[in-house]
Parts: structure tokens; C-alpha cells; sequence
């Protein structure tokens, strides 16, 4: 019994350190999509993640967290806002799992942000981000977490089989990517959009929210481990997947482009990280490796999808996310070793019936996701308006949004017109 309360205590405190990692994720997030943003709008771009942080952690608290899985069902659709309204009624063991729950949302839409880089009104983003956790994250997660309609004995996950999501793939990743392709649609493009031009104006930064989002993902992946085991497997399969892909997309550039680039490193990284998200416990290293692989090669030429759509996701929220987060998805059908239930993945001899319950799954999360997000979002565009002014948009989105830059140097030469030592007039 000794032994038995130890190891529960352990596994909470685990459950708090993973909760510290996964929030650190948000601020890796805001200096990823800092860095590849222009240089006039960094500022607003990191502030969107950071708004999120704040935001979702009021949500989570006031009704957030009742309505994921803390309250009585509402047509397995999502649960009563009321019934633990506040965190009324849970204990400090209860408000364990309650945080760690909360850094899953916060991330997720502050994911959304990287669609509408440059161009969305911060005080629009403030409204949009407190609707889409009530109306989507939330609701997504008790469906596929909580015991909704695709949990093992929910209305759909009865007949077609339970969902298997380990980590966000449907609820974190494919959710994002829809909303932001939802987002980038109804705003519009950037003036001048084309590859040639919004180059990163700070690699270095991207290169270090990758970083840190890899660091923080052993946490998003192996907080809910339910064992020692459990918790090895998932934490290798976090490394070697990324992995994986970092060394596909490179390979998948050189042979493309003839280069190798440290954007496509970090963006690789990504991409294996958000794939394996899913499959993280359900598949061998191997599978693992696969995953990452494929990910990585098929991201690599799903980013520049949008330019032949001519939809401007500005940072390849759809390109990574949504694309790495469906392939995770789909990949348990084909690579997910034998469960407590019985089923195994396609190749393990397990037949279709994985397969078939990923494919509803995803169905299902991306018609709710697409039709909720878009009234949310079109609400907030005919009202308050979501998209800055054009010549906003020329001059920078830090100046007119926050009256900060990230360089010094552009506030004096905007607010000043001041003139270089040549006594020409800088350009700005």
C-alpha cells in the first residue's frame, strides 16, 4: 500500500512537471512564429500567443474545464458549464489534471494565431479566442476525451469504435489547422502575397521555439502516461519522430531545391512532433520513425499548397498542423499495436476497424471545427471587424495595434521621419 501511495504521488507530481512543459510550449510558440514573421509585425505576433495564455487560463478555470469532462453530458456533444462552474467541488488532486488540461487549450488556439500574421485586429483576436475555446476546443475534447460522442461508449464511438487520440491529434492539431484555414479564408490575403516576399526576419528565433516546443512536447505527449512503460515508449517515440522528419524534409528540400535550410530543420521538427501527437502511445519506435518520415516529406510540399489556392496561411498552420496532425491520425489505423480492446492497426494484423474509427473521427472534427469556426469568426468580421486597415498593414501591425516595435530603431523613424548620417531619409 506504501508502495502503491508513493507511485501516486509521483505520478501527479509528473503530471505537474509535463503541465510546466506544455505551457512553456506557448511562449517557444510565440518566438517560432516571431521569428518568421516580418520584423514590424513580431511583436503583435507573439502577443497573440501570450493574450491566449492569459485568456484560456480564465475560460479553463470559470467554465472551461466543466465543459471538456468536468460535468453532465449535453448530448454527448459536451458537457454542462455549470456543474463544476469555477472548479467548485474538485480537490487539489482533481486540480492536478485540471492544469495540465488547460496548457492543451491555450496552445491549441494560440496554434490558430500563425494563419493571420500581419493583418488581424488584436482586440477581434481577444473576442475570437474566449468563443472558439467555449464553442470548439472544448466541446472536441469531451467528445474525443471525455466520454462524448467518440469515446468507447459514445453514440458514434459505440457503433464505429472508440476514437484513439493519445495526444491532440483530432482535438490540438487537426482542430487548429481547420479553424486557421477557416480564419485565413475569411480575412483575406496579405497585400503583395506571394513566396518571394514576408520572408522570417529572425531565424535564430525560429530555430529556438522549435527548440523549445520539442523540449515541452515530452510533457504535451508523456503527461498521461499510465506506467513506466507507457511513459518510455511514448517519450522515445516523441524523440524519434521528429527526428525522423527534420532528416526527411532536408532530404525532400535538396532534392527539390538543390538546398538544405535551417527553416525546413525547424519546420521538420514540427512536423513530426505534431504526427506523432496521436500515435505517440499506440505505436512502436519503428512506427514512430515512419510516421516522422512520412510527415516530414509530405509537409515539406503541403506548405506551398496555399500558394496554388491562393489562400494565404500565413506560417503553414494548415500545412503543418492540420496535414501532420490527419496523417497521425489516420497512421494509428495502419501502425497501432494490439489494444486493451482487442483491435490493432492494419499492418499488425488488426483489418480495417481502427482505420474506420480514425475516418469517422476525422469527419466529425472537421465539419464541427469548419462550421463552428466559421460563425464565430464571421460574427466577429460583419461587427467589430477582423483585418486592419491597408495602410496599417504596409506600415506595420506592431505600430498601429500596440505602438511597440520589436527594434528600436523603427519607432524613432516612424514617429520621428529621422534621417540617417548621410542625411537621406530612411525609408520605413
Amino acid at each position: 500500500m506504501e508502495t502503491e501511495a508513493m507511485w501516486g504521488v509521483a505520478s501527479q507530481v509528473w503530471v505537474m512537471v509535463s503541465a510546466a512543459l506544455v505551457l512553456l510550449m506557448t511562449p517557444g510558440l510565440a518566438f517560432f512564429y516571431g521569428g518568421l514573421s516580418r520584423a514590424r509585425s513580431a511583436i503583435n505576433m507573439m502577443m497573440m500567443s501570450f493574450a491566449a495564455m492569459g485568456l484560456v487560463a480564465v475560460v479553463w478555470v470559470l467554465w472551461g474545464y466543466s465543459m471538456s469532462g468536468g460535468g453532465t453530458s449535453i448530448a454527448g456533444i459536451v458537457a454542462d458549464p455549470i456543474t463544476a462552474f469555477g472548479l467548485q467541488g474538485l480537490s487539489g488532486e482533481d486540480l492536478v489534471g485540471v492544469g495540465y488540461g488547460s496548457t492543451f487549450a491555450i496552445i491549441t488556439v494560440a496554434l490558430i494565431s500563425g494563419a493571420v500574421a500581419d493583418r488581424a485586429r488584436f482586440k477581434a483576436w481577444m473576442v475570437f479566442v474566449p468563443l472558439w475555446v467555449t464553442l470548439v476546443y472544448a466541446p472536441l475534447a469531451y467528445m474525443v476525451w471525455g466520454g462524448g460522442l467518440l469515446g468507447a461508449d459514445g453514440a458514434i464511438g459505440s457503433v464505429v469504435g472508440e476514437a484513439l487520440d493519445f495526444a491532440g491529434g483530432l482535438v490540438v492539431h487537426m482542430a487548429a489547422g481547420l479553424a486557421a484555414l477557416v480564419l485565413a479564408m475569411m480575412i483575406g490575403r496579405r497585400a503583395g502575397f506571394a513566396p518571394s516576399l514576408h520572408k522570417p526576419h529572425n531565424v535564430p528565433f525560429v530555430m529556438l521555439g522549435a527548440a523549445l516546443l520539442w523540449f515541452g512536447w515530452f510533457g504535451f505527449n508523456g503527461g498521461a502516461a499510465g506506467s513506466i512503460a507507457e511513459g518510455g515508449l511514448i517519450w522515445v517515440n516523441t524523440l524519434v519522430a521528429p527526428g525522423a522528419a527534420l532528416v526527411a524534409w532536408l532530404f525532400t528540400e535538396q532534392l527539390r531545391d538543390g538546398r538544405m535550410t535551417s527553416i525546413g530543420a525547424a519546420s521538420g521538427i514540427v512536423a513530426g512532433l505534431v504526427a506523432i501527437t496521436p500515435a505517440c502511445a499506440f505505436v512502436t519506435p519503428l512506427g514512430a520513425l515512419a510516421i516522422g518520415a512520412v510527415a516530414g516529406a509530405i509537409c515539406c510540399f503541403a506548405v506551398n499548397v496555399k500558394f496554388k489556392l491562393g489562400i494565404d496561411d500565413s506560417l503553414d498552420v494548415v500545412g503543418l498542423h492540420f496535414v501532420a496532425g490527419l496523417w497521425g491520425t489516420l497512421s494509428i489505423g495502419l501502425l497501432a499495436v494490439a489494444q486493451e480492446d482487442g483491435r490493432a492497426g492494419l499492418f499488425n494484423g488488426g483489418g480495417f476497424s481502427i482505420m474506420t474509427s480514425q475516418l469517422v473521427a476525422v469527419l466529425v472534427t472537421t465539419v464541427y471545427t469548419v462550421a463552428v469556426t466559421a460563425l464565430i469568426a464571421f460574427a466577429i468580421h460583419k461587427t467589430m471587424g477582423f483585418r486592419i486597415a491597408p495602410e496599417d498593414e504596409v506600415g506595420g501591425i506592431d505600430l498601429s495595434e500596440h505602438r511597440e516595435s520589436a527594434y528600436d530603431l523603427e519607432v524613432a523613424l516612424a514617429y520621428t521621419g529621422a534621417t540617417d548620417e548621410a542625411g537621406e531619409l530612411e525609408k520605413h
